[in-house]
């Protein structure tokens, strides 16, 4: 997978699975381009100094007159993958409305506006969108007790499928992955006791995410491809 001279935008780039995915694409030769939120701490990624790395920070990815602006400033694009999202666990009865849209707006319409941003970077050649489903989305059942959270990400699959039919005579393929609970050192700590041996590891997941995103994917949209390891 040849990345030269190709550039990415990969949002949520300094978090667990984003640091995998920006290490895999550098290793490929592309240059990646990196929104951060303002709470984030880009002085503890290990690519922050990278000569093909560009950090732009304090990016509200909710937000549209940001998102386009900070597209603007990328410029021309092959790929735009959009791991930025957010978890919450929380039982319907205990939730609000307000938790219901902090899930929308960090989930679906984040991702909304990242792709609609993207579309209009893209050249002639077509381009590449991967996004971040999960296994809820999926699987509903399995979003009992984080039902905000499972909407915003079956919002995420929906809009993946229906853009992907939307684009592909333009040379776009969009596709999303569909994480289990990926090993991450945040993840260890909150369970302690799972057996972290059967979850997949961030640089399985970015190997999916790579091939999505590459040149050599030729065929494959609207997919919602699993991840899920032996989880």
């Amino acid at each position: 997978m040849d990345f030269r001279d190709r550039h990415v935008v990969v949002t949520g780039g300094i978090g667990a699975l984003g640091t995998a995915v920006v290490g895999a694409l550098l290793d490929r030769g592309a240059t990646c381009h990196i929104p951060t939120h303002g709470n984030d701490a880009p002085d503890l990624f290990p690519y922050a100094q990278h000569e093909r790395v560009k950090v732009y920070p304090s990016v509200e990815l909710a937000d549209q007159d940001q998102t386009d602006v900070f597209y603007a400033k990328v410029g021309s694009l092959w790929a735009s993958v959009h791991l930025a999202g957010g978890f919450a666990a929380k039982t319907l009865k205990d939730s609000r409305k307000a938790d219901l849209m902090s899930q929308l707006d960090t989930n679906i319409v984040s991702c909304f506006l990242c792709c609609r941003a993207a579309l209009k970077t893209f050249g002639q050649d077509g381009g590449r969108i991967v996004n971040v489903a999960a296994r809820p989305a999926l699987e509903p059942r399995t979003g009992a007790g984080m039902t905000a959270y499972t909407i915003g990400k079956a919002g995420v699959a929906a809009l993946t499928m229906a853009l992907a039919e939307e684009v592909a005579r333009d040379g776009v393929l969009v596709n999303a992955v569909a994480p289990s609970i990926m090993d991450t050192p945040s993840n260890r700590k909150a369970m302690p006791k799972a057996d972290h041996d059967l979850w997949p590891k961030v640089e399985q997941v970015a190997a999916t995410i790579l091939f999505l995103a590459s040149p050599e994917n030729t065929v494959t949209r609207g997919g919602i491809v699993p991840v899920y390891g032996r989880s």
